[in-house]
């Protein structure tokens, strides 16, 4: 977000994220594909440029 300028207000504004959203975000929560549509549009990049899979201990 910080090198496209892209702020969270304008997420929430102009491309229909809520808050309650934001918040999951923010704690690492999970978010729907939809949401995860709209932050690659707004940002003008894939998923791979905004998620990433870490394993959790103890998975193989």
């Amino acid at each position: 977000m910080e090198e496209k300028q892209v702020s969270q207000y304008v997420l929430m504004k102009y491309h229909h994220i809520n808050e309650s959203t934001m918040q999951r975000i923010r704690k690492c929560g999970s978010i729907s594909m939809l949401t995860l549509q709209k932050i690659c549009f707004a940002l003008d990049c894939t998923p791979n440029d905004v998620i990433e899979f870490i394993k959790d201990e103890g998975e193989e």
